[in-house]
């Protein structure tokens, strides 16, 4: 059975100071997305589709697409590797890209984009998160039995092992009951203290530490992709307008699906705790965890083996 791993890889960064994505973080210069591909490939993921920019291109082939188009899948087949562009060109033709506009239109938009070459069930995260071994397991696990229609799955983190100390971030905050997600809100400006408390500064209220939280880490069936769109045409006509930064969410077209009763989504649990780095601060630790990681065993010394 195909099962994908979509990476969404075309944004470099801002706040963090340069391209994350392709920050050679790792004690052998590993970079996170590899970590990812390697913990996917040996869940069960057999195709991975990259999500760049056009410039892009060359770079992600000698970084990682080189050698993982070599590599062989845990059911014996040869590992399928795609690339798909996010730029204008997937804009429609109604819209009008405001001037002095730089910036894609944000994840669905994102996705979108793979919608001609994905028709399997997948898994979508961002570039420069880790996710943990398990959290692939066992999405992979949902994955497979994932009917056509109807249903998706994602993985939820808790907000305290996801905020960063040196400014503020943006989280899915999710409500869930029975293993069920009830809702989903995007919170733009939630900032970490060191006392450990949240606060979400754009609403000024204190999150509870244990909230889940969406780190874009969703599995999807390939009927997904009319949604995306349908959702992300109505995001152009009706809030883009000539906001030079405005982003369409996947945890908010995620939101409009499930109140319109038109989407389940099951939130999986992983032992595996997700860390990133949003802001350059963030380095000097994740590069810590991913050196205790190789330490433990849980990683070879070369990924690309």
């Amino acid at each position: 059975m195909k099962v994908s791993l979509v990476i969404m890889a075309a944004g470099l960064g801002s706040r963090y100071g340069g391209s994350k994505q392709v920050d050679g973080i790792g004690p052998h210069h590993e970079i996170l997305m590899e970590y990812s591909i390697y913990d996917a490939l040996r869940a069960g993921f057999n195709k991975v589709v990259f999500i760049i920019k056009p410039e892009m291109r060359q770079m992600m082939e000698e970084l990682v697409g080189g050698y993982l188009a070599k590599k062989t899948a845990a059911d014996g087949s040869p590992v399928e590797v795609a690339y798909v562009y996010q730029d204008f060109s997937s804009v429609p033709s109604f819209y009008h890209i405001p001037e002095g506009r730089t910036k894609p239109f944000g994840t669905v938009h994102a996705l979108l984009c793979a919608a001609d070459t994905v028709h399997e069930p997948f898994c979508v995260i961002n570039a420069d998160d880790y996710y943990g071994i398990d959290a692939y397991r066992t999405i992979y696990q949902e994955l497979v039995r994932l009917p056509e229609d109807g249903k998706a799955t994602m993985v939820g983190y808790l907000l305290k092992n996801t905020a960063s100390l040196y400014g503020t971030v943006s989280r899915g905050i999710c409500t869930v009951e029975n293993d069920r997600l009830q809702s989903v809100r995007e919170a733009l400006k939630v900032q970490l203290y060191p006392d450990g408390t949240l606060k979400d500064l754009a609403e000024d209220r204190s999150l509870p530490a244990n909230t889940v939280v969406s780190m874009n880490f969703w599995g999807f069936a390939p009927s997904i992709f009319p949604r995306l769109k349908d959702y992300f045409e109505y995001f152009l006509r009706n809030e883009a307008g000539e906001n030079l930064k405005a982003e369409c969410l996947l945890p908010l077209m995620v939101e409009s699906e499930l109140q319109a009763g038109r989407l389940e989504v099951s939130v999986l649990h992983s032992a595996d705790h997700w860390f990133g780095m949003t802001y350059h601060e963030d380095r000097q630790r994740v590069a810590g965890e991913l050196q205790k990681l190789h330490d433990s065993g849980a990683y070879p010394q070369d990924l690309t083996k």
